[in-house]
Order: C-alpha cells, then structure tokens, then sequence
C-alpha cells in the first residue's frame, strides 16, 4: 500500500474536491497519477468537456515506495477519493487499472510559450454564463420534432467551438476551467476557494511543467453544449494580473493554466461533444 502525504488539510480537501467534480460527471473516473519530489500531478479527462484537466498537489515530503522515487499509474478516481483522510493529510494509491485512451496522450512537460489576448477571470466567468444561456435559449425554442439529438449536437458544437477573443482556446475549454472550480473568484488577501489551497507555480515547475520566457504566475497557493456568445472585447488585457489566469501553447496543445488548476486541449480536440447543461 503506498500512502501519499499531502501537505496539509487544505491540500487533501482541495484534491477531494477536484475528483468529486470529475466524478460528478462520470462515475467510472479514471485519473493518471505522477509523482516526483514533494509534487504530484493528477490528471483527468471531465466527461464530455473534451479537455484535460491537471491539478498540482504539494506532498508534505518526497514520493517514495520503496526504491521507486517516482509514481505513474492510471487508477480510480473514486478509489483516490475514498482513501483520503482530510483530516489526516494523506491518500492511499489505489490498483492500478486499465487507462482510457486519454491517459496515453498528456500534454507536454516543456516549452510552453504565453499566448496573449486572454480576458481576466472576470470575463472568462460571464463568458460561460453567456454560453449557457444561448444555449438554453436556442435549445428551448426548437419545436418538438427539431428537438433531436442530432440538433442539439450540432448547436452545442457551434457554440462550444468558438474561441476566446483573439486566442485559439475553445470556450468548452474555460467552461470546464469554471466547472472544476479552477476559475474562483479573488479575495483582498489574494486568490482563495473554498477549500483554500491554490496551485503553486513552484508545483508545475517541479513536475517539468514550465513555460519559456514566462514568468511564473505568483505562488497563493457530461459538460454543456453551451459557450459563450460574448468574446473578449478590444482593450482586454494581454497578459493577465499576477495570479490570474494565463494561456499557454507548445506544439498542437493549449493549455489555460490558474492558480487553481489547468485546463489544457489540443487543438485537433480529443472526442466528442457533449450536450447536456449541468
């Protein structure tokens, strides 16, 4: 049994949160584990969102099972989520299973470039919000005989498919930043959620995670068919403030990175989409 310190209460319940999400919209989760040092990566694929999703969790000391000084495995998500002890600060590894076709395809660990044109939080947020309601609203005026599946795909593709402002980063992407609660509202001590633990750059970067010539975000510590109508208006900050969301590219993959987590795509996609608003 290889147990896995975090380092506190918060980092535990933070990553309790992250599988109960993803659990949430599938129950037969799977997440790719990886560990080296005091940083593990926990990887998942948010059912029908067509993205991944990264969660970097400080280790109160250094991996270690044995002789082995590193961890990757593919196991349940729902295993990972009833083995951890909050108040304890640990989780057990679960067995290995049989990992979806996602889990072979990660992102890059390197030479991600910062992408400007990135709204702030504020503006991601309203952006799925409008999303949603075009959705709704387009949904909801279709006659009984055009209500299909088929309709309510392709409708759920168009929206979902565009892009923020400027960027090449699909809504579906920031969409799922908000629903994995990656995208929380900032506090004037700095950036908080509701488990109040952040993701460290310092964490990414151990994980070989790094972006070139980008400085590192400061250390605080089914899915819809339904993207925004709006986009990022002119004016919108490039760059974003210190601790806000920021957009990344290396070779096919984007990846929108918070202090909270990461979302990342690749810009041939990763399957189909889904159509259901939760």
């Amino acid at each position: 049994m290889t147990v896995l310190h975090l380092a506190d209460e918060t980092e535990a319940a933070d990553l309790a949160a992250f599988l109960s999400r993803l659990l949430h919209y599938d129950r037969a989760a799977a997440v790719r584990l990886q560990a080296a040092g005091t940083a593990l990566a926990v990887f998942g694929r948010p059912a029908s969102f067509e993205v991944l999703a990264v969660r970097a969790v400080a280790l109160a000391k250094p991996y270690e099972d044995g002789l082995d000084a590193t961890l990757d495995v593919t196991v349940s998500a729902g295993e990972l989520l009833e083995s951890i002890d909050e108040k304890a600060a640990t989780g057990v590894v679960p067995a290995a299973v049989t990992g979806p076709p996602w889990a072979g395809v990660l992102p890059p660990r390197g030479g991600w470039r910062r992408e400007p044109g990135l709204p702030p939080a504020e503006a991601l947020r309203a952006l799925v919000s409008a999303a949603v309601a075009e959705f709704r609203s387009r949904t909801g005026g279709l006659v009984p005989e055009r209500r299909t599946r088929a309709e309510l795909d392709r409708i759920g593709r168009e929206i979902w498919s565009r892009t923020v402002g400027e960027t090449a980063l699909p809504v579906r992407a920031v969409h799922a930043a908000q629903s994995l609660g990656f995208l929380r509202g900032t506090g004037p001590a700095g950036i908080t959620g509701s488990a109040g633990t952040t993701e460290s750059a310092g964490i990414t970067e151990s994980m070989g995670i790094t972006e070139s010539g980008a400085a590192p975000v400061s250390p605080v510590p089914p899915a819809s068919s339904a993207p925004p109508a709006v986009s990022a208006g002119a004016g919108t900050p490039a760059v974003p403030a210190p601790g806000g969301p920021a957009l990344f590219s290396s070779g096919a993959w984007l990846r929108l990175r918070t202090p909270f987590g990461s979302v990342a795509v690749r810009r041939a996609g990763l399957g189909a989409l889904g159509v259901s608003v939760r």
